[in-house]
């Protein structure tokens, strides 16, 4: 006999599961359709199979509460609540065209090019207010030239009424403007000094905030400047010297509106380097501070032999005010200004 190994097993061979993948019934979602349909199906077959297996039904939206609202706000709020709040209503994409599909996106073709840099001349408002002067300006040469040549000559060689009043009320009023005109064009100088070598950005809103604040300060001093001489010219001196040296400096107010604007044109569109218009506004200025000084001189001064007084009641009434301006306007820029 021979005996079998007791170690020796049986090893039972049993035919491998097929795999059979099922599919449901009917498809439920447009990409069991698409599986059903051959590779080379359109896309106008493909559409019209979806529509003929899968039905429209209703959206129904979750009523459960939202768990991503803001912290510390309690229940969300429903969009459609007039008191909403405005940071509920806006998000980061809020202005963007692909958000809203109500707003038609603008297409950009071609390559961007580089920005074109700030420029006076492309700026609308310097624009404008250099336009008005340059007609003002215009304007007056033509109704009052013989005025100004006039004034010019009685300016050098006072006649002997020359204390009376010579000036018709048109001439006066027409002065007053272009004093106006003399401190839009004081204030677009220091706007233009202060964008190019004090600071490029301000605390403002914009840069027009900035030029207003300027041209109210030159206002106030021309204002300011007026008064004072008219207060203290009335302690100390007659009317009709008085009214003959406000006349006077009022043409050299509207004069040294004149004579700087040029500088801000040339400045603003043939591009002028910046020290040769600062140079000549401070050749400007002492020019108007001389006429002012040989006014008073030849007004208040000179019938009495007050020589040395006219140096106090100049650097009290001009120098000083002149100063506290500066000053001034460097205080505003000082706190305006953005310090990165």
């Amino acid at each position: 006999m021979i005996i079998g190994d007791s170690i020796q097993t049986t090893i039972e061979t049993t035919a491998p599961e097929t795999i059979v993948e099922v599919h449901p019934t009917k498809p439920q979602t447009p990409y069991q359709v698409l599986r059903l349909l051959p590779k080379d199906a359109t896309p106008a077959q493909q559409d019209s199979a979806i529509q003929a297996w899968l039905e429209p039904r209703e959206i129904r939206y979750s009523e459960q509460p939202d768990t991503l609202h803001l912290p510390g706000e309690g229940i969300p709020k429903d969009l459609k609540a007039v008191n909403l709040p405005q940071y509920y209503r806006e998000n980061f994409f809020s202005n963007d065209s692909l958000y809203h599909e109500e707003l038609s996106a603008q297409e950009y073709y071609g390559m961007a090019g580089d920005p074109i840099p700030y420029s006076y001349a492309n700026d609308h408002l310097v624009t404008s207010l250099l336009i008005i002067g340059f007609l003002l300006i215009a304007f007056t040469f033509s109704r009052m030239s013989n005025f100004i040549v006039g004034q010019a000559k009685n300016f050098i060689r006072p006649s002997k009424n020359s204390l009376s009043l010579s000036e018709t009320s048109g001439e006066i009023y027409m002065q007053i403007i272009l004093t106006g005109l003399t401190c839009i064009v004081y204030a677009l100088l220091y706007y233009l000094y202060a964008t190019e070598f004090l600071a490029s950005t301000y605390v403002t809103s914009s840069e027009y905030a900035l030029l207003g604040i300027f041209l109210g300060v030159f206002v106030v001093y021309y204002l300011l400047r007026f008064g004072l001489y008219t207060m203290v010219n009335n302690l100390f001196f007659d009317s009709d010297r008085n009214k003959k040296f406000l006349t006077s400096l009022l043409y050299i107010s509207s004069l040294e509106g004149l004579l700087l604007y040029p500088a801000l044109a040339l400045l603003a569109f043939m591009h002028l380097p910046a020290q040769n218009a600062i140079w000549y506004c401070i050749i400007v200025l002492i020019l108007v501070k001389i006429m002012t000084f040989y006014k008073s001189f030849t007004i208040f001064f000179k019938q009495n032999d007050l020589f040395l007084q006219i140096f106090l009641y100049f650097c009290a009434l001009e120098m000083v005010p002149l100063m506290t301006l500066w000053g001034g306007l460097s205080v505003i820029v000082d706190i305006l200004k953005i310090n990165f």
